[in-house]
């Protein structure tokens, strides 16, 4: 299998079960990497053979800004299940930091790993 990533991918959302991290939207950076088979793809030279980290992108930036989850683990989950939807995906590992959550730290998140069933 091969790896298709996005890395650090910025956007503002509602997450977290602080009363102001309900309120205001707040950094959330993601970052995805799905295990897929490129090599149709790489010898007929065309994208409809593969993923998209376009189309990836554009989906979890969308689904963060406008899922106002509670935790950052449902966030992933939810990131990881959008991945696996995506036609030859067969593996997607998901991180999601808050970099502005703990003062001290530069981030503070999770990372999760889902396969595809069956």
């Amino acid at each position: 299998m091969d790896t298709i990533f996005i890395k650090n991918l910025r956007t503002l959302g509602i997450l977290g079960v602080n009363p102001q991290e309900r309120i205001h939207p707040q950094t959330i950076l993601i970052n995805i990497s799905v295990q897929v088979d490129t090599r149709n793809s790489a010898q007929a030279d065309d994208l409809a053979f593969s993923v998209s980290y376009s189309t990836l992108a554009r989906k979890a930036k969308t689904h963060a800004e406008n899922a106002h989850r509670q935790t950052v683990e449902a966030l992933a989950a939810d990131l990881a299940a959008l991945c696996l939807a995506e036609p030859g995906v067969v593996r997607a590992t998901v991180r999601v930091e808050k970099p502005d959550a703990v003062p001290e730290a530069e981030s503070v998140g999770v990372e999760i790993t889902r396969n595809r069933e069956g």
